[in-house]
């Protein structure tokens, strides 16, 4: 069993935000119950490279988080559904959702309804910008939060080409529930959690930050130590970083015979902002001159981080990652990979154990669980309610 065996999710989430913090219950053991529309199921089950698994609602979007959970297909906006939904609510320990700030409200819904009911349910909602402020009830995607939080203009106007904002919102949800739920421990009650995409972006980039909000006329160029240079066949990527990785840094250039004396003199950060642009040309022209594979051994010796430049295609493929068992098979298809948790435990840690549910694939499952006969599912299925 898993840390979270014991623990019900209902899971009433989409895109990728939402799905993501889900999927990290799921693979420490909670049993997550995917909850859609029967008529507008998960998007993300529609999108990625794959047109056969988008049009079978399996899309790999979908996929990579969508491990360990059963899926129920259920209309909240029928009063039958939403009864259906409350039977399910009384007996769950944790809800997330991750519609616009007020949609669940107006399905009757909301936290204050739900807590009546259970008093003990955490109940986490993921969206653009928290539930209060003026930009409460407006709608986001990671995209658009990269925008206002000033990310795309912090990475000189491109947009990164992932979405980080939205895994990084997952994870941080993640976090809120567990924490929720060991606080449940000790007061008996569950609570309310507000997670805020643009907060959550203000937090990835704390040191910039505070700098913008503390006005500075200080101008520093790039440090030398963590550029990226292109070598005699790619590029290389340092992290030289502290004032001794520096004087390292020396010493393996020296040892190279081609010594850069400046670089054994740095003791402070002004010495590291202060290295002349002469000196960073030579450095350039001396990674031009070896490969990547020498640089890699001599720095790697000196205990200094360094690392090719990579493509995805290569970096997924990497050693490491399969020697840490970090990408599984999907259970039902051995041709998509999928990722686990970024972390392992010595006792109760994730597993993935079940594939990702394809559109209501448990729905009648759910609902003898709680009581319903035969006959009533039918008639559920028949009216369109159930799928």
């Amino acid at each position: 069993m898993g840390a979270l065996g014991n623990i019900k999710v209902i899971d009433v989430t989409h895109v990728l935000a939402g799905p993501f913090c889900t999927y990290q219950l799921a693979l420490l053991g909670a049993d997550v119950l995917k909850i859609e529309s029967p008529a507008e199921p998960d998007c993300a089950r529609g999108r990625g490279p794959d047109d056969a698994a988008n049009a079978a609602g399996l899309g790999l979007n979908y996929q990579v988080q969508g491990g360990n959970k059963r899926a129920l297909a259920l209309d909240l906006a029928a009063p039958e559904g939403r009864d259906l939904f409350l039977t399910l609510v009384r007996d769950a320990d944790v809800l997330v959702e991750n519609y616009t700030t007020g949609a669940m409200t107006k399905l009757n819904l909301g936290y204050e309804v739900l807590s009546a009911i259970n008093p003990e349910l955490v109940h986490c909602s993921l969206t653009g910008y928290g539930d209060t402020g003026p930009d409460a009830q407006t709608g986001a995607y990671d995209n658009v939060i990269q925008a206002a939080s000033g990310t795309i203009a912090q990475c000189g106007g491109r947009k990164p080409g992932v979405s980080f904002i939205d895994y990084s919102t997952g994870y941080s949800a993640a976090f809120a529930v567990t924490s929720a739920l060991l606080q449940r421990v000790q007061t008996g009650l569950g609570c309310h959690i507000s997670v805020s995409m643009l907060e959550v972006a203000m937090q990835m980039m704390s040191p910039e930050v505070a700098a913008a909000q503390h006005p500075s006329d200080t101008t520093r160029n790039k440090e030398a130590g963590i550029m990226t240079y292109q070598t005699l066949d790619g590029r290389l990527t340092l992290g030289v970083f502290r004032p001794l990785q520096y004087r390292k840094f020396a010493a393996v250039l020296a040892g190279l015979g081609t010594a850069v004396p400046l670089l054994d003199k740095i003791r402070t950060w002004p010495d590291v902002w202060s290295i002349s642009s002469e000196t960073k040309e030579q450095l350039v022209e001396l990674f031009k001159a070896r490969p990547n594979a020498f640089w890699v051994q001599h720095l790697r010796a000196a205990d200094l981080p360094v690392e090719p430049v990579n493509t995805l295609s290569e970096a997924v493929k990497s050693p490491q990652l399969a020697a840490r068992r970090y990408f599984q098979s999907n259970p039902d298809d051995t041709k998509a990979t999928l990722p686990l948790t970024a972390f392992r435990m010595s006792e109760g840690g994730p597993a993935l154990s079940s594939a990702p549910p394809r559109h209501g694939q448990h729905s009648a499952e759910v609902l003898r669980e709680i009581g319903l006969s035969e006959d009533q599912i039918e008639a559920l299925f028949e009216k369109g309610i159930v799928l």
